[in-house]
């Protein structure tokens, strides 16, 4: 008789635990999905990088292989050296604002 009254005791230790258990583990799963889900986006972020970085190496490549053409000194003379040929006028607009949105200032 005393067994039966002892199982329908109310909460006991064993109940605290398995309580303690099962927070423990949606602790843990949540804390994983979140993890996961970091880790995703940061893949997507580098596969990005590594595409944009691909297509700048190819960039690269072909300027390699045009080092020795005439275009290639004429574009490279033209950006970064600021040349010009004879007899080209450069025309400077002193107005221009250098903002893309300049026409919105009044």
């Amino acid at each position: 008789m005393k067994r039966k009254g002892r199982r329908k005791a109310g909460f006991r230790l064993r109940h605290l635990i398995i309580l303690f258990l099962v927070f423990w583990i949606g602790k843990t799963l949540i804390s994983q999905s979140v993890m996961i889900k970091d880790l995703t986006s940061k893949k997507l972020e580098e596969e990005e990088e590594i595409a944009q970085l691909e297509k700048d190496i190819e960039e690269l490549n072909e300027e390699i292989k045009n080092k020795d053409s005439l275009t290639f000194v004429e574009k490279i003379a033209r950006e970064d050296l600021r040349m010009v040929r004879p007899r080209e006028i450069i025309y400077i607009d002193k107005k221009k604002d250098k903002s893309p949105f300049s026409f919105f200032k009044r």
